[in-house]
């Protein structure tokens, strides 16, 4: 008897032990394999283009000799800072000696936009209530957009404190060896910025652009100067060498879509070879782990990948990897945009989104079809419609990631948001630039525009997946597709001209450029109401209501037992509705979260007037 009940101690000791060891193996593996970034279906996200955000330094601002290396590659002889607050299409005394034309000197131009700027304003960004922002590239580049690197792993001088000093720092590596890399002034406060943002509570992704470089790469230069005989010459795709017999120079490679200034990096069946390959992990390690104690709290929060499609799947899954190991919580998301530009099909991102590449991508779909509803005139899809297209994205990848999508209506790839208002019945991002389509309106948005701009932003902030706003949206922005939407941000201390120049001389408005404290104010109030309550957030959705005939919608949101109703009324006219609700809703009382006025459910029925082009949300009350 003692002999088993020592054996059964002993069994359930040993039961014990295993069952301990089991518990905290699935703590482990919770730990290591949960590496969705849960923080962003919460996050509010804002998108600074750096070069047009603040200039806060005037010091560091570029010169002549910094555009070297960039479209479109011809010598400046008379070149200067572009006024800040100039009419955007009005040309320079030194653009007009060129008599090249707006939209060639566009891309001459610089506004000295910088990283201080950016500090300067990060109350702003608290003030109006974002909680991440995502970085046009930041890497040194001659460019005004910085897609055409020339390292990956310093910070553009010209966005830092010190030029001068930054080029003595960056001289003395071997760009190779991670070992060599120091840390130049930009890089510094570039950490800096990260570590304010984090102090505000804001998170920080930056743009890798890893499919292609720029002609000042360091590997690129190395390559043309030296030919076969460069270490490097594996690392692209070169077509034909240069013949030094002749006067003529016949080097050759791959540019990125056929463009010469973007070298293309070489794959093999992993994807990006071995040498880039390295440099890049290496230079993602950096931002992501700056004083490599493995706490990433210093570093970046993920990324956004630029035109991912066109790198292999391979690549992404080891990329993942490295992301991962460093901060689980890091966020990757991809741009994924057109599948095919001839057809108008945009890209379907559920392969991307299996759990072992991306996260999240920036959802031009959603954009898409948002436009066709709430923009369109003639090409206009009605409420069922628009209801069995959204549920249609949605079902089409997995849930989780529904609440993780970048959900945008513009960036720096597309027309704003208030010039897509402007201009409906064009296909989301085709025909809308002033060179491509000279009817396109260039004007500023009148009041019945705005208010449509504030029913889609009011359904960005109460749907599903994480809002991101374009810089200057809020202040009233607008402009046609690039360089059109990259202007100078709207300030509201500084005083701007008109805008009452055309880039083709056309006759237009002479339109004030003011900030829009108004709408400032009302993204404001409904980025601090999706804060407020997790359903807006994190909540299921279902429509109640699509009503064709009125153009209203009603979608149901509910997460742990909390519920809001989501009123639409797209419509020009304002709509008493009388919505039926469940057998037992009748004695429930609602209030309206926007205006906090109480709303009464008579006889099962919820009565509310919605006014034209308005939303409305209402919420279950507490006190009843």
């Amino acid at each position: 008897m003692l002999k088993s009940r020592s054996l059964l101690f002993i069994s359930l000791i040993f039961l014990y032990l295993i069952l301990i060891n089991q518990i905290n193996a699935q703590t482990l593996s919770a730990d290591i394999t949960d590496t969705c970034p849960h923080w962003v279906q919460d996050a509010v996200f804002y998108q600074i283009f750096p070069e047009r955000f603040r200039n806060g330094d005037l010091s560091n601002d570029p010169q002549p000799e910094d555009l070297r290396g960039s479209w479109p590659q011809d010598p400046v002889k008379e070149w200067a800072i572009s006024p800040w607050t100039s009419d955007w299409y009005k040309l320079q005394a030194w653009e007009e000696k060129n008599g090249r034309g707006f939209y060639y000197n566009a891309q001459l131009r610089r506004y000295g936009g910088d990283l201080q700027g950016i500090i300067d304003k990060l109350d702003y960004l608290v003030d109006l209530g974002i909680t991440a922002v995502y970085l046009n590239p930041m890497f040194e580049s001659p460019s005004l957009h910085k897609y055409d690197g020339a390292t990956f792993h310093h910070i553009d001088d010209n966005f830092g404190p010190n030029t001068a000093l930054d080029r003595q720092i960056v001289a003395t590596e071997n760009p190779v060896d991670p070992l060599t890399w120091k840390w130049t002034s930009a890089d510094s406060l570039f950490l800096k910025f990260i570590d304010l943002a984090h102090r505000k509570n804001i998170r920080v992704i930056i743009d890798g652009v890893f499919n292609h470089v720029g002609l000042n790469f360091w590997a690129f230069k190395d390559l043309k100067q030296r030919q076969q005989e460069s270490i490097y010459k594996d690392w692209f795709i070169v077509t034909a060498w240069d013949d030094p017999s002749t006067p003529r120079d016949e080097f050759d490679y791959r540019g990125w879509m056929g463009v010469r200034d973007l070298p293309e990096f070489r794959e093999n069946e992993k994807g990006i070879v071995d040498g880039p390959r390295q440099y890049i992990f290496a230079s993602v390690k950096r931002w992501m782990d700056p004083d490599g104690d493995g706490n990433p709290a210093d570093g970046i929060d993920g990324w956004r990948l630029d035109v991912a499609e066109q790198v292999s799947p391979n690549f992404w899954k080891d990329f993942r990897t490295v992301v991962k190991n460093i901060n689980p919580r890091a966020y990757i998301t991809a741009e994924l945009f057109w599948d095919d530009w001839k057809t108008n099909k945009l890209m379907d991102p559920t392969p991307w989104l299996q759990g072992d590449q991306f996260d999240g991508v920036m959802n031009y779909r959603w954009a898409a079809l948002c436009t066709n509803y709430f923009i369109d005139k003639k090409n206009k899809i009605n409420a069922t419609q628009f209801a069995e297209r959204l549920q249609k994205l949605a079902s089409s990848i997995p849930d989780q990631t529904n609440f993780i999508l970048l959900n945008l209506m513009d960036s720096h790839d597309t027309d704003r948001l208030a010039s897509n208002i402007v201009n409906p019945d064009l296909i989301y991002d085709k025909m809308i630039s002033v060179p491509d389509n000279r009817d396109y309106d260039v004007r500023k948005p009148n009041a019945d525009e705005i208010r449509v701009q504030k029913l889609i932003v009011f359904f960005q902030m109460m749907f599903s997946g994480a809002p991101m706003i374009y810089y200057g949206c809020e202040a009233g922005m607008w402009g046609a597709d690039d360089p059109d939407e990259r202007k100078p941000m709207l300030w509201p201390e500084l005083t701007y001209e008109n805008e009452s120049s055309h880039p083709f001389g056309r006759k237009r408005p002479d339109d004030p450029v003011v900030f829009d404290q108004d709408l400032y104010n009302y993204y404001q109030k409904l980025i601090r109401l999706r804060k407020q309550h997790d359903v807006l957030r994190r909540g299921s959705w279902e429509f109640l209501l699509t009503d064709n005939d009125r153009d209203l919608l009603v979608l149901k949101r509910s997460y742990q037992g909390q519920s809001c109703l989501i009123a639409l009324n797209n419509s020009a006219e304002p709509q008493d509705v009388n919505l039926k609700m469940q057998d037992n809703s009748k004695s429930i009382r609602y209030r309206e979260l926007l205006t906090d006025g109480p709303v009464a459910v008579e006889k099962g029925v919820l009565h509310f007037r919605l006014e034209k082009k308005s939303g409305a949300v209402f919420q279950p009350r507490t006190d009843q």
